[in-house]
């Protein structure tokens, strides 16, 4: 039952973050670019504050129930009287899913700020940069969450 409410959690996390990052770059960016600098720069803080305050607790929850889901296979098999070798696909998920919180956290905490800052002067040539540098980092791990996912998938169970 544990397992499955944290399969169920990880999984409904890796959805909001992966599918924010697709909604946001693929479909609002190109859609608010039609925009005044000023108009698209702050419709953009205001959404991204908002979905920056969900992914942080999908990355807080995506990192937690991995680590627990680990640490229960783990515990077990040492339980068991085995030596537990974590397989190849998981090291690769964990590490990525790491650095992409690490990633999510300078976007959060440093771009977003800088984002917010120049808002809030109305200087919209560094707003405008700001969110450039949130562009590319946030294809970086869009990038790295499907590598996560096709990981996950072709390693045979999901």
């Amino acid at each position: 039952m544990i397992d499955a409410a944290l399969k169920t959690a990880h999984v409904l996390a890796i959805i909001v973050w992966i599918g924010g990052m697709v909604f946001a770059h693929f479909f609002l960016r190109p859609a608010v670019a039609q925009l005044e600098a000023p108009v698209r720069l702050r419709l953009m803080h205001d959404v991204l504050g908002r979905f920056f305050r969900a992914v942080l607790v999908a990355a807080l929850l995506t990192l937690a129930s991995g680590v627990w889901m680990l640490g229960r296979v783990a515990r077990q098999v040492v339980q068991s009287g085995g030596n537990f070798e974590m397989p190849l696909a998981w090291t690769v998920m964990a590490v990525l899913g790491v650095a992409m919180v690490a990633i999510f956290m300078h976007i959060r905490f440093a771009l977003y700020k800088r984002l917010g800052r120049a808002v809030a002067a109305s200087d919209w040539a560094a707003g405008g940069a700001a969110l450039a540098q949130i562009r590319t980092w946030v294809s970086v791990n869009l990038a790295l969450g499907v590598l996560v996912l096709l990981v996950t998938l072709l390693r045979g169970t999901a």
